[in-house]
C-alpha cells in the first residue's frame, strides 16, 4: 500500500504540474479581450500588448525547456520540480494582481520560465517512479489529463471571465500549485542522474536558449508583422546559427548539457523526427481549422469549442488503454497507425464544400438561459454541414491521436537511460513547440499565396497586391465592412481553397510521420539502460 500511495501521489503531482502549464497556454486566449479593456498600458498599443501577454509566456517556456530538463537530471527532479511549482504559483499570483499591462507581460514571461521547469520534470518523475506496463499506463493517464487541460482550459477561462474577473484565470493556479507542491515535497522521492559529475554546462544552456528562443521569437515576430520586420529575420539568423553551432559545442564540452550519445539511440532520434512532422501537422490543422470555422463559416467561439470536443474526448478516455497496449506489444505499430488515421481525418476536412452552414451558438444559448419567449435548444443545434463535413473527420482525427500519443511518449522515455530522462523529455518538448512554428511559418506563406492567387482569378478587375485590398479581404477572416457581395463571396471561396490546401499539407506531414515511425521505431518495453533508475531516499518521504 505504501508503494502504491507513493506512486499515486507522484502521478497526481506530475499531472497537476504539467496540467497548469498546458492550461495557461490556452486559457489566456479567452481572457484577452477583458484584459485589454481593464489594464492600462504606457508603452504598448493594446493589440501589441495582448500579443506579448500571450506569446511572452510561450517564448520563455520554449527557450528554457532544455535547460530545465538538464537541471532536473543534474540537481534532482523533486527539488527542481518543487522550485518550478513555487515559481509558477508566485508568478501566477503576480499575473492575477498586475495593476498594468507592463507588469503583466513581465509576470507572464516569468511564469513561462517557471513552467519550463515543470513540463520535462513531470515526465522524468513518472519515468523514475514507474516501471514496465505501469509506466506506460502512467504516460497514458498523463496524456489524457493533458487533453483535459486543453479542452477544459478555454471553457473554464470563459466562465471565470464572464462570472467574475479575468484575474481569476491566473489566481486559480495558486490552490492547484499548493496541492501539487504538498504532494511533491511530502510523497515524492528524490532522483537524479547519479553519473553526473563536474560543473553544470551553463555555456551550453545559453546557446540552447538562444537557439530555441531566437527561432521561436523570429517566427512569432515575423508572422505578427507579415514578415516585414528586420528584427524577425535577425532573431531567426541568431537562432539558426546557435542551432548549427550547438552539436559542435556539445561534442567539445566535457560534460555537455545535451549528451550527443542520446541521438545514437535509434528510437530517440526517430521519435524526435516524427514529433517534428506530426506536431507540425497538428499546428497547421488546429490553426487553420479555427480560422476557417470561425472566420469563414461563422462558428462562434463556444460552437468551435464544442465542435472540437469529440476528438479531444477520444484522447482523454482512450490514452490509458493504448499506453498499456504499447507496454505489452511495443509502441511501433501504434505510432505508425495513429498518424495514418489522423491523416484520413484531416483529408475528410479537405473535402469541405464552399457552402456550409454557420453555427452562432452563443446567442441562442443566452436567449434560452434568460427565459426569452420562444427560445429553444433547436435554435442552437449545429448545422447539417457539421454532421457531414466536420464530425466524421473530427472523430477519425481524435481516434488517431488517441492511438498515437501515449505510445509516442513511451517510445521516447524508454529510448534513453532513466538518468537522462529529464533532458530527453525537454529536447522532445522543444522540438514539439519550436519545430511546428517553423513548419507553420512556411505553410503560412503557401496558404497566403494560394488565397490571393485564387482571389485574383475570381476578381480579375481587382488588384489583390494593393495593401488596402489585402486589409479588406484577409484570408480566412470576415471581409471588412462595406465590401461588395461578389468580393465577399470570392474571398469565401478562395479561403475554402486555401483551407483545403492546408489540410492536404497537414495530412502529408502526418503520412510522413507514420512512415518514419513504421520504418524507424524498434519495439522495447524498458529503458535502454536502467542504471541510476532507483530513487535515492528522500527526507520528505
Amino acid at each position: 500500500m505504501a508503494a502504491m500511495s507513493h506512486k499515486s501521489w507522484a502521478l497526481l503531482a506530475a499531472i497537476l504540474g504539467s496540467g497548469i502549464v498546458f492550461l495557461d497556454s490556452s486559457v489566456v486566449v479567452v481572457a484577452q479581450k477583458a484584459i485589454g479593456e481593464d489594464l492600462p498600458s504606457s508603452f504598448f498599443a493594446r493589440l501589441e500588448a495582448l500579443n506579448y501577454v500571450y506569446y511572452g509566456y510561450l517564448l520563455t517556456l520554449s527557450a528554457l525547456l532544455v535547460l530545465a530538463g538538464a537541471l532536473n537530471d543534474f540537481y534532482g527532479r523533486r527539488r527542481v520540480f518543487a522550485l518550478g511549482l513555487a515559481g509558477f504559483g508566485a508568478t501566477s499570483a503576480l499575473c492575477g494582481l498586475a495593476p498594468n499591462m507592463e507588469l503583466l507581460i513581465v509576470a507572464r514571461m516569468a511564469q513561462g520560465a517557471a513552467g519550463a521547469l515543470l513540463v520535462p520534470g513531470s515526465l522524468s518523475i513518472l519515468t523514475a517512479t514507474f516501471e514496465g506496463e505501469e509506466r506506460s499506463r502512467a504516460f497514458g493517464i498523463w496524456a489524457g489529463a493533458s487533453g483535459v487541460a486543453a479542452v477544459v482550459g478555454p471553457i473554464v477561462g470563459g466562465l471565470l471571465v464572464n462570472i467574475a474577473s479575468w484575474r481569476l484565470v491566473f489566481l486559480i493556479n495558486v490552490p492547484l500549485v499548493a496541492m501539487a507542491l504538498w504532494a511533491t515535497w511530502r510523497h515524492l522521492r528524490e532522483s537524479r542522474d547519479e553519473h553526473a559529475s563536474g560543473a553544470f554546462d551553463w555555456l551550453g544552456a545559453a546557446v540552447v536558449a538562444l537557439a530555441v528562443g531566437g527561432l521561436s521569437f523570429g517566427v512569432i515576430r515575423g508572422q505578427s508583422r507579415d514578415w516585414r520586420d528586420p528584427l524577425a529575420f535577425a532573431a531567426l539568423a541568431v537562432g539558426a546559427a546557435c542551432a548549427i553551432a550547438l552539436p559542435l559545442l556539445m561534442a567539445r564540452r566535457p560534460h555537455p548539457l545535451v549528451p550527443l550519445e542520446l541521438f545514437r539511440s535509434r528510437n530517440f532520434s526517430v521519435t524526435n523526427l516524427s514529433t517534428l512532422l506530426i506536431y507540425g501537422a497538428l499546428y497547421v490543422q488546429l490553426q487553420y481549422q479555427a480560422l476557417f470555422l470561425i472566420g469563414v463559416l461563422g462558428y462562434d467561439e463556444v460552437a468551435y469549442t464544442l465542435a472540437t470536443l469529440p476528438s479531444s474526448a477520444c484522447l482523454v478516455f482512450g490514452s490509458t488503454w493504448f499506453g498499456r497496449l504499447a507496454a505489452r506489444h511495443g509502441p511501433r505499430r501504434f505510432m505508425a497507425a495513429g498518424p495514418a488515421i489522423m491523416a484520413l481525418g484531416i483529408l475528410w476536412f479537405a473535402r469541405f464544400p464552399r457552402e456550409s452552414g454557420a453555427w452562432p451558438l452563443r446567442a441562442p444559448l443566452e436567449r434560452l438561459l434568460s427565459g426569452e419567449p420562444g427560445a429553444s435548444l433547436a435554435a442552437a443545434a449545429p448545422p447539417l454541414g457539421f454532421w457531414i463535413d466536420f464530425l466524421p473527420g473530427s472523430l477519425l482525427f481524435g481516434i488517431g491521436l488517441m492511438v498515437m500519443v501515449a505510445p509516442l511518449t513511451t517510445a521516447l522515455m524508454t529510448s534513453v537511460p532513466v538518468r537522462n530522462s529529464g533532458v530527453a523529455s525537454a529536447v522532445n518538448n522543444a522540438v514539439s513547440r519550436v519545430g511546428p512554428q517553423l513548419v507553420g511559418a512556411v505553410v503560412f506563406v503557401a496558404i497566403t499565396a494560394t488565397f490571393y492567387g485564387q482571389l485574383a482569378a475570381r476578381l480579375p478587375g481587382v488588384d489583390v497586391t494593393r495593401p488596402e485590398v489585402r486589409a479588406s479581404l484577409p484570408p480566412m477572416s470576415p471581409p471588412a465592412p462595406g465590401v461588395a457581395p461578389d468580393e465577399a463571396r470570392a474571398a469565401r471561396d478562395a479561403s475554402t481553397d486555401a483551407f483545403r490546401l492546408a489540410m492536404v499539407i497537414a495530412a502529408g506531414f502526418l503520412a510522413a510521420g507514420a512512415l518514419v515511425n513504421a520504418v524507424g521505431i524498434r519495439d522495447q518495453a524498458t529503458p535502454v539502460e536502467d542504471v541510476g533508475a532507483s530513487p535515492s531516499p528522500s527526507s520528505g518521504s
